[in-house]
């Protein structure tokens, strides 16, 4: 955007130079409406927007070429520019739906990647009260926009330092990394991403999902490490049609929910 802004002030800037410069050599000693050169820039901003009040007209085939320049110019620039405005505007009043809000959350939960056991946490999250009576944080450039309204978003990879300081990764006290499988060694990235997390948080505790969760390389992670097994979550969610957390957080008794997501969930 920061681009398009400096063309089309640059634009404006040559039209502008350009068009009043030739208006003024052409029409000041023939056209009884140019008095003055300030008479020029009242001319160009009327004919740039188009509004054409019809006070100043030009008299000569100089002027008329310069007023057509304005015109066309004037049309590109004014559109381009509304554009860009409200472009701007939706993102600012929309940004916490599309991901791109600072999140100030402090001792929250965090989720990284919205993959379809991502999904089945969120559905049971408030069955545990430990989880429940915190903000949860969803990361992921799966989706667009929010999947759940009630919880905050940050679109982008999860992998990103970026993406996870505007997560506000460094005052979770929960994150839960799951598995991509879009990528043919899944369990490497999602150690790559803890790898990222840990050198922005010491004291949270990490639950990882992995295909193989004896893989060699777990022994390097530090910190508090859950290892969760990709099979195990599956057969958890076949066998109680929910995703069950009961190893590791006491359990309320809430009857179960289900919280429609506004899209569906993608791994690919």
């Amino acid at each position: 955007m920061r681009k398009q802004i400096r063309f089309l002030a640059l634009l404006l800037a040559i039209s502008f130079a350009l068009t009043t410069s030739l208006f003024w050599t052409y029409e000041h000693t023939v056209n009884p409406g140019i008095k003055s050169f300030g008479d020029v820039v009242w001319w160009w901003v009327v004919s740039s927007t188009t509004v054409g009040y019809g006070d100043i007209a030009p008299h000569t085939t100089q002027g008329r070429i310069a007023a057509a320049i304005t015109f066309i110019v004037g049309i590109y620039l004014y559109t381009n520019f509304i554009t860009l405005t409200a472009n701007s505007v939706d993102q600012f009043v929309n940004r916490d739906r599309f991901g791109m809000a600072p999140i100030k959350a402090k001792n929250h939960l965090v989720i990284c990647e919205y993959t379809a056991f991502a999904d089945e946490l969120l559905q049971v999250l408030h069955c545990y009260p430990e989880l429940a009576q915190r903000e949860a944080v969803i990361i992921s450039d799966l989706v667009t926009v929010n999947p759940y309204p009630q919880y905050h978003f940050v679109r982008g990879v999860p992998i990103s330092p970026a993406a996870l300081q505007q997560a506000n990764i460094g005052e979770a006290a929960y994150i839960f990394v799951f598995a991509n499988a879009r990528f043919q060694e899944p369990d490497l990235k999602t150690l790559h991403t803890v790898s990222r997390i840990q050198k922005l948080n010491t004291h949270a505790t990490i639950f990882v999902e992995m295909h193989k969760p004896k893989s060699e390389f777990t022994e390097h992670l530090l910190g508090p490490i859950v290892v969760l097994d990709s099979k195990k979550l599956l057969e958890s969610v076949l066998r109680h049609e929910a995703l069950d957390l009961s190893a590791y957080f006491p359990r309320a008794d809430i009857p179960p929910q289900t919280i429609a997501p506004r899209e569906a969930v993608s791994e690919g």
